[in-house]
């Protein structure tokens, strides 16, 4: 497993490796144990089970592969608008664009994630989005 050691480079990595979506290969790019952070209460929401506390290599994944499982791969149109790299921190902006697969409704929601980077592994993930809207989506009737 060959990991970059520049910030920029890391990110990078990340975000294509999110992109082909394989939960494990972008599981090897976080430390562990990693600082992990999601903009939801800590008991999270009982129609959102990728929706935990998470510190292991093994959680990552669990948690990438409960994202793509719970949405239509398809009709994924996030989009990063910015990234902003000081030293091992990055700051990602953009719009999370899905589908759910229970319900069938799709939602949009502002998102930004704080990655901190060090010897190439991603350290800290917290990632700040519109939960209200993931959480309509995937608890309203679904549509027919």
């Amino acid at each position: 497993m060959s990991i970059p050691r520049d910030t920029r480079a890391t990110v990078t990595e990340f975000l294509d490796r999110l992109a082909a979506g394989d939960p494990d290969r972008v599981a090897e790019l976080f430390a562990e144990p990693v600082d992990w952070q999601l903009s939801w209460p800590d008991e999270g929401h009982p129609a959102i089970p990728w929706i935990r506390p998470r510190s292991t290599r093994a959680e990552v994944a669990d948690h990438f592969r409960a994202l793509a499982e719970h949405h239509v791969p398809e009709r994924n149109a996030t989009t990063v608008s910015a990234i902003v790299v000081e030293g091992g921190n990055a700051v990602l902006l953009g719009r999370i664009g899905q589908t759910a697969r229970a319900t069938g409704r799709s939602y949009t929601a502002m998102f930004a994630l704080h990655l901190t980077v060090e010897n190439g592994l991603i350290t800290r993930y917290h990632i700040y989005e519109d939960s209200l809207s993931v959480a309509a989506a995937l608890t309203a009737a679904p549509t027919g």
